[in-house]
Formats: C-alpha cells, sequence, structure tokens
C-alpha cells in the first residue's frame, strides 16, 4: 500500500512540475516532501505486534476437523415397475445430513432413514414407468433424487447420486418376445380389415349388380368401351356368382354356355355344336338298320366343312367307316358305304388311321 501511494503521489508531483514549469529546487522539495509521505504512510499501515503470540495461548485457533461424510450403497434393490410382476433392479449412493433435535429426542439410525426415505422417492418415480424404459426412469431419478430433502421424522435430510436403474435380462427377452408377438397381431388385424374392406367393396359396391360392374370396369378402362361392351355377360356371371344367384334375365342371352369336354378330360374348342344336343335315339335306330335316306350323312359332312369335290372327302369316309365298325354300328357303315358308292360286300380297311392318329406323313 505504501509503494501504491508513494507512486501515485509522485505521477502527480510530475505532472504539476511540468505543467508550472518549476525551478530546480522545487523538483528537490517535492522529493523530499515524497520521501517523507511514504515513511509516515508505511509506519501509519504497519500493525502493532501482539502482545502475547496466539499459539501460546491456552484455547489456541486449531483448525476444524473434517466431518465423516455421511453415506451409504445400496445395490439390487427391486422396486416396482408399471407393469405387474417386472420390477428393476435400483443401485445408489445414498447421503444424508443429521439435523438438529431437541435434547429429549430419541435415538435415530441415520442411515437407516435415509435410505428408506430415498427408496420411497424412487418408488414413486418406477411406478410409472413401463419396464422396457429403464433408461428413461433412470435419467428422471437422477433428477428427482439429487435434492437433499427432509424426509418424514424431520430428523434428517437425505438425497442419493450414481443412481443405476435396470431391468433383468430374463424381463428383458420376454418383453422382446411379447413386443414381436404383439407387433405380428397388429400387422395381421390390419390385413384382415383390409381383406375383409376388399370383399366388402367388392361384393357391397362392384359386384352389387350387372351395371355396377360394368362401370367400375370402365372406370378402370375409360378408352375401352367396346371391350366393357364385350364383357357384359362375364361381369353379369362375376355379379350373379357374388350374390350366388342366377345370371339376371336381362343379361342371361349374353352369357356364354359351359364348354364342353370330351372323355379324356380336354375341353373342345367349341362353343356350341350341334352334336352338344340330345341325342335323337329314332334317328339312331334308323341309321343302324340301313334305312336312312344319306341326309345325315351329308350333314355331318357340312358341319365339318366338306363339300362332295373336296379332294380329302374319300379320306374323311374311310375313318368314318373304320370308326363306325370299332363300334359295331353296321348299319350306318352300310349306309356311308351305299352314299359314296363303295361295294357293302368290300371289308372296310382296317389299316386307315383311326381318328385320334395323325396320317402318315
Amino acid at each position: 500500500m505504501t509503494l501504491f501511494l508513494t507512486v501515485i503521489l509522485g505521477l502527480l508531483l510530475v505532472i504539476l512540475g511540468l505543467c508550472a514549469d518549476w525551478p530546480l529546487w522545487a523538483w528537490a522539495a517535492s522529493a523530499a516532501l515524497l520521501t517523507v509521505v511514504g515513511v509516515v504512510t508505511n509506519r501509519f499501515l504497519t500493525p502493532k505486534p501482539e502482545a502475547f503470540p496466539r499459539d501460546l495461548l491456552p484455547e489456541p485457533d486449531l483448525p476444524l476437523p473434517e466431518s465423516a461424510r455421511q453415506e451409504q450403497r445400496v445395490a439390487h434393490v427391486a422396486l416396482p415397475s408399471s407393469v405387474a410382476d417386472y420390477d428393476f433392479s435400483f443401485s445408489a449412493t445414498v447421503r444424508w445430513l443429521v439435523l438438529d433435535a431437541p435434547s429429549d429426542a430419541p435415538y435415530i439410525s441415520p442411515a437407516g432413514l435415509a435410505i428408506d426415505a430415498v427408496l420411497q422417492r424412487a418408488r414413486v418415480v418406477t411406478a410409472q414407468q413401463p419396464p422396457h424404459r429403464s433408461a428413461f426412469a433412470q435419467h428422471q431419478l437422477d433428477g428427482s433424487l439429487a435434492t437433499m430433502r427432509v424426509e418424514s421424522t424431520g430428523r434428517i435430510m437425505a438425497m442419493a447420486f450414481d443412481v443405476s436403474l435396470s431391468l433383468p435380462e430374463h424381463d428383458r427377452e420376454r418383453l422382446a418376445k411379447l413386443s414381436d408377438v404383439r407387433k405380428d397381431e397388429d400387422v395381421w388385424e390390419h390385413e384382415r380389415n383390409y381383406e375383409r374392406s376388399k370383399r366388402a367393396y367388392l361384393g357391397d359396391d362392384v359386384l352389387k349388380d350387372t351395371g355396377s360392374a360394368v362401370v367400375w370396369w370402365l372406370s378402370h378402362n375409360e378408352k375401352e368401351v367396346e371391350g366393357a361392351v364385350d364383357r357384359i355377360g362375364l361381369l353379369a356371371q362375376l355379379s350373379a356368382a357374388a350374390k350366388n344367384e342366377p345370371v339376371a334375365p336381362p343379361f342371361d342371352h349374353l352369357v356364354s354356355p359351359p364348354r364342353s369336354v370330351f372323355a379324356d378330360g380336354t375341353p373342345d374348342g367349341h362353343e356350341s355344336a350341334d352334336w352338344q344336343q340330345p341325342y335323337d335315339m329314332g334317328d339312331a335306330s334308323a341309321s343302324d338298320n340301313g334305312s336312312g335316306d344319306g341326309l345325315s350323312v351329308d350333314s355331318l359332312l357340312e358341319w365339318f366343312g366338306f363339300s362332295v369335290t373336296d379332294p380329302d372327302v374319300d379320306l374323311f369316309t374311310e375313318r368314318l367307316i373304320h370308326l363306325a365298325s370299332v363300334h359295331g354300328k353296321t348299319g350306318a357303315v352300310d349306309e356311308i358305304r351305299r352314299r359314296f358308292g363303295y361295294d357293302p360286300e368290300e371289308p372296310p380297311d382296317d389299316s386307315a388311321p383311326s381318328p385320334g392318329d395323325e396320317p402318315a406323313p
């Protein structure tokens, strides 16, 4: 302090002397004055020595001893979660401070009161969290238990730090399996609802009647009007099948008859043919007895597209004779022979290929 005051005063004197243009004797007088001020200031600020040393007093000022750390570690304490039978494993370091109490207050165990207070506070937090959110609940406990609070008896204040909260491994695996099952069930339920919605849309809206089906097809194929007309019969069948009803009479003529099937299971390529009509037994017996007049044979040739001048008609006639002979229709064999001028006494050519064989190249 003396040095500081001396320097400040010296600077002031220098500035004043330069401004006033002091003579040399004034500078010498100011230097003497500065020295006197420094000596007086030093004596005034120097403390007086004690009459008796402090360390020799009967009660010297010794440093206070450090108070013992009042804390305890608790580990693997089960705390409930929001789901029954799924408990968290809680660990933390509990620290407490004993408060002043009346002289007649009962003796307490500070550690027990502090641990119980901390566990009660932690239980309130964990009971509101699901078991699969242990990390989130741990951060909540870090904030909730980080403040010293007076416990219920008012004898101590307690807090906790270094908190650890976890879920046992087998419980985590079980929760993961349950979560996967719930997710699969949700997906399956959504797929079922989608399927129901789609069936209801098709059955109650699209295929409600033939007109709705035609309009639906046109909405997806706006430029194919002729295609919609060609498919009216098919759409009428779909609409009737969706309701388990026959085709409506206005559209019955647009529905194609069912395709016939040969005995070997091969479908016929013709949608409609005369031989699909009920078989006339009277005509068959007339042919077997040879009483026909040849009109039935000509109709058969015409149906197959043969004319009398067709070069393949002879080969076709031989195949008809062979087919009739195989089935024992002797009357039909004689009638065909007479119709085409074959000798009735001449046996049929068994070497002719059957209708199912391919002609030799």
